[in-house]
């Protein structure tokens, strides 16, 4: 007899805003007692976040035996254990981010920016910092860019686009449409905010490397996620599920729904994953 189960699922990607972390930036218990069940069971847990990792002392706690994350939207894959030290970078080169701001300067008049670096965040005048950080520089793009010494600043893991008016989907699609061809654009924030990572870096490209390390296949993963900085993750993974708060589009890219982040959605699946890998073990 053939047979209908699915593949062991060996490893589970999720994303943190508005996914596995309540709205008030929590994460419940319930949460905290589903990660570590599965742990036990023996599939690891990747956070994998459009977040610096300076920012990720949310979830530190709970980073189990492996210790790592994958930040910036696949730009950086970071030790948590160390404290967020960075194991590898997929950094978006200046020349190529000036060259985006020159498109969406045009494309999109109004546009303002914000350079992330592996030693933090630096903002033009006009762009409305939601996370103030001390140690910042505030310019002009192209300064902030600007290298005396070419490749010898630190690496870019992902440019800012934000724009007072538009709305967000359609900022997205000018600025894909502007310049598409030079780097990889999305999006995680309802406001009309756009993320700018080298051509190619995505939630997706870095954790396929990190399961290809593992010897795990895209079968034996499942993801969650909300915002369209998710849909190639969720689009890769063997099982994904869209949170029940999720953008349409991320909706129709996942294969399945679960409950919304406020009510510990990805603890439900993780709860049935964890039941399916005892009952293989009994089998």
């Amino acid at each position: 007899m053939t047979s209908t189960r699915t593949a062991r699922t060996r490893l589970i990607a999720t994303d943190l805003d508005g996914t596995l972390l309540r709205d008030d930036k929590s994460v419940s218990e319930r949460t905290v007692a589903a990660l570590a069940a599965a742990e036990r069971a023996g599939i690891e847990v990747f956070f994998v976040t459009g977040r610096p990792a300076r920012w990720m002392d949310v979830v530190s706690d709970h980073v189990h035996g492996h210790g790592l994350a994958i930040c910036a939207n696949g730009a950086a894959v970071v030790d948590l254990h160390s404290g967020g030290t960075f194991l590898e970078v997929r950094p978006l080169r200046r020349p190529v981010a000036l060259d985006v701001v020159r498109a969406l300067r045009v494309a999109a008049p109004g546009t303002s920016f914000a350079v992330e670096l592996t030693t933090g965040i630096h903002y033009e005048p006009e762009y409305p910092p939601f996370f103030l950080d001390p140690g910042a520089t505030v310019a002009t793009a192209e300064k902030l860019l600007f290298e005396e010494s070419p490749g010898a600043a630190a690496p870019v893991l992902k440019l800012l686009a934000q724009h007072p008016e538009l709305d967000p989907d359609d900022f997205l699609a000018t600025a894909r449409a502007a310049a598409g061809d030079l780097a990889s654009f999305t999006r995680s924030s309802p406001t009309a905010l756009i993320e700018i990572s080298g051509l190619g870096v995505s939630k997706a490209s870095t954790l396929a490397h990190c399961c290809a390390e593992r010897g795990i296949t895209p079968e034996q993963v499942v993801a969650f996620g909300d915002m369209p900085n998710d849909i190639e993750m969720l689009s890769w993974a063997g099982r994904s599920y869209a949170m029940g708060n999720a953008h349409p589009d991320v909706l129709a890219a996942a294969s399945g729904r679960t409950a919304g982040n406020n009510e510990d959605g990805v603890a439900v699946i993780i709860e049935q994953l964890v039941a399916e890998a005892v009952e293989d073990l009994r089998l």
